[in-house]
C-alpha cells in the first residue's frame, strides 16, 4: 500500500512538473540601470566631485553598470552635460572611461598635447554658456609625446605649429630645472603639469564667456593630470 501511495504522489509531481511553465520575466517595468551618477551635481563643486568620484570607482574597477542604449534613448531628444574636459589624443587617455561617464554626461575636446585654441574656446563656450555645464577642465598626462615632441623641438608639418603652443611651458620649466633633461620623463611630466596651467590661464585670458562665468560662479575651471601608469587622475586646484 505504502509502495502504491508513494508511486501516485511521484506520478503528481512529475505531471505537476511537466505542465507547469515557468514565470517570464517582467518586460514591462522601466529598465533604470545606473546610468547617469546618482545625485545630478548641482553646482561647480559637484560637478567636481563627481568626476574624483568617477575616477576613484574606476581605479578600484568599481564602474557603474552603463546601460549604453538606455542612455542613448534617454539622450535622443537633447544633451546636458555637466562637465567640459579638454584631454590629448593620447589614446591610453580615454575621458570617458578614466571617469567613468557614460553617454550625455560629458563634452569631450581631445587634440595632442590637450592646448586650446578659437575652435576649442568657442566649444567651451558653448558647453557652458549655452548648455549648462558648470565645470571646465583640461587634462594632461604623464610621458606626453606631444610634449617630449616640443621638449624636442619637433619640427612636422602642421605639428609644428601646434608644438609652438607648448613651448612656453618648456621653456618655464627648463628656467627652474638645473640639467633639464629632455630624454627624462619626469622633467618631461614637469613641463606637462606647467603646459595644463598655462592652457588654463589662457582659457581665463582669452575668454570673456568663460571669466564671466567663473567670476559668477557659475563655471569652475581646473587643470588635472592623468597618470598613464595607475589610472589615477590628479587635480591641479591652486
Amino acid at each position: 500500500m505504502k509502495t502504491l501511495l508513494a508511486s501516485l504522489v511521484l506520478a503528481s509531481l512529475l505531471c505537476s512538473c511537466s505542465t507547469t511553465k515557468p514565470k517570464a520575466e517582467n518586460t514591462s517595468a522601466e529598465v533604470t540601470p545606473q546610468a547617469y551618477i546618482s545625485k545630478e551635481p548641482a553646482t561647480p563643486q559637484d560637478e567636481l566631485a563627481a568626476l574624483k568620484d568617477g575616477n576613484r570607482r574606476f581605479l578600484n574597477n568599481q564602474q557603474l553598470g552603463h546601460d549604453f542604449h538606455y542612455q542613448i534613448n534617454k539622450t535622443k531628444d537633447g544633451q546636458k552635460p555637466y562637465a567640459v574636459v579638454l584631454s590629448c589624443l593620447d589614446s591610453r587617455v580615454p575621458v570617458e572611461v578614466v571617469f567613468d561617464q557614460g553617454i550625455g554626461e560629458v563634452f569631450v575636446a581631445r587634440v595632442a598635447g590637450n592646448i586650446e585654441n578659437n575652435d576649442i574656446l568657442g566649444s567651451m563656450e558653448y558647453g557652458t554658456a549655452v548648455v549648462g555645464a558648470k565645470l571646465i577642465v583640461v587634462m594632461g598626462h604623464t610621458k606626453c609625446g606631444a610634449v617630449k615632441g616640443a621638449c624636442d623641438n619637433v619640427k612636422l608639418g602642421h605639428l609644428t605649429e601646434l608644438l609652438k603652443k607648448i613651448e612656453p611651458a618648456v621653456k618655464n620649466v627648463k628656467s627652474t630645472t638645473p640639467n633639464f633633461n629632455p630624454e627624462s620623463y619626469e622633467h618631461v611630466d614637469h613641463v606637462s603639469e606647467e603646459n595644463v596651467r598655462l592652457t588654463v590661464g589662457r582659457i581665463r585670458k582669452n575668454s570673456q564667456i568663460i571669466r564671466d562665468l567663473e567670476s559668477q560662479n557659475k563655471v569652475r575651471l581646473v587643470g588635472a593630470m592623468y597618470d598613464i601608469s595607475s589610472g589615477n587622475v590628479k587635480f591641479l586646484e591652486d
